[in-house]
């Protein structure tokens, strides 16, 4: 597959495009999170050295945790400017991971603003699952209430991550999707869901009960956008390792195993929502199992505006 990459100074790079369609990074953090026999309880005494020879320099030598972005992708379509995943956000009550709680940093919206695309302009937010750090812009803090960062936008949430965190009613929910259901701006989806010609909602439930991958297909190609079907590209040879935030971890795998077949099959540019930067290449298929392919080209190219 070929890429159009555009590389200019700073932040204002355009990732990719695929077809007629202009993928952006929108990166907030990029950070060491946490270490990775916790990470992947089932992954053996090893893990840490497994994830380190498949992908270096993905462990902090410091602290022993895994390193992992906090990004969203923008879609620029002929017709849309869509939002996918809107990461921590800013203000947010973040008591289990203390980094994340009551941040104040201005990088999403100078991603955002290198992509030439303000918050008005955003036509649809598509959240892949509703856990705190893909929802963390749908809202801002304003005169001390939480309201909707993109006012003229069509919020896409999973139909059944919605009812979940209702339920709970955790600050997440209270923070980030009450204030935008409340506006009228959500639209419930599940998925198999279109939008617009060029996105279509992969379903990979597992991590949570309606977590969807991102099909983006224009001019015959296609990309994926995983969300957290995938956290590290070692679980490309690793699929059935189990994540510790996996809601029905068994499920998980399962999805898995699905979205790694399809990436393989279709020689689909894979996006990963958390894979080590530049976060972007190719699943082949190796004797039953699978490997990942960095584009070396992205890699010398996007790394060192991102990092």
């Amino acid at each position: 597959m070929s890429f159009n990459i555009r590389a200019t100074k700073g932040l204002k790079t355009m990732l990719c495009k695929i077809g007629d369609v202009e993928v952006w990074r929108i990166l907030e953090i990029h950070a060491p999170f946490m270490n990775p026999e916790e990470l992947f309880p089932t992954a053996g005494p090893d893990v840490r050295a497994i994830i380190e020879n498949l992908v270096p320099g993905s462990i902090d030598p410091n602290s022993g945790r895994l390193i992992l972005p906090i990004q969203g992708f923008l879609l620029k379509t002929p017709s849309h400017n869509i939002l996918v995943d809107s990461c921590v956000g800013n203000d947010k009550t973040n008591q289990n991971h203390a980094a994340w709680h009551q941040r104040s940093d201005g990088r999403f919206m100078a991603a955002l603003k290198a992509a030439d695309v303000g918050t008005h302009e955003i036509d649809y937010v598509l959240c892949t699952h509703l856990h705190v750090d893909h929802i963390g812009w749908n809202t801002q803090l304003e005169d001390g209430r939480w309201v909707p960062t993109f006012p003229n936008a069509r919020y896409l949430m999973p139909k059944d991550d919605e009812e979940t965190q209702r339920l709970q009613n955790s600050n997440a929910y209270v923070e980030s999707v009450l204030p935008v259901v409340e506006a009228g701006q959500v639209e419930l989806v599940e998925a198999g869901h279109k939008l617009g010609d060029h996105v279509t909602l992969f379903p990979t439930p597992g991590h949570t009960p309606g977590h969807v991958s991102v099909l983006v297909k224009s001019g015959g190609k296609e990309a994926v956008i995983t969300g957290d079907a995938l956290h590290t590209t070692a679980q490309c040879q690793h699929p059935d390792w189990h994540f510790k935030f996996d809601a029905d971890a068994d499920l998980a795998v399962k999805s898995r195993r699905s979205l790694l077949e399809h990436c393989s099959e279709t020689s689909s540019l894979v996006l990963g929502s958390h894979f080590a930067l530049p976060s972007i290449g190719h699943v082949k298929a190796d004797n039953g199992k699978f490997r990942w392919e960095e584009r070396d080209l992205v890699s010398r190219i996007v790394s060192g505006f991102d990092r």
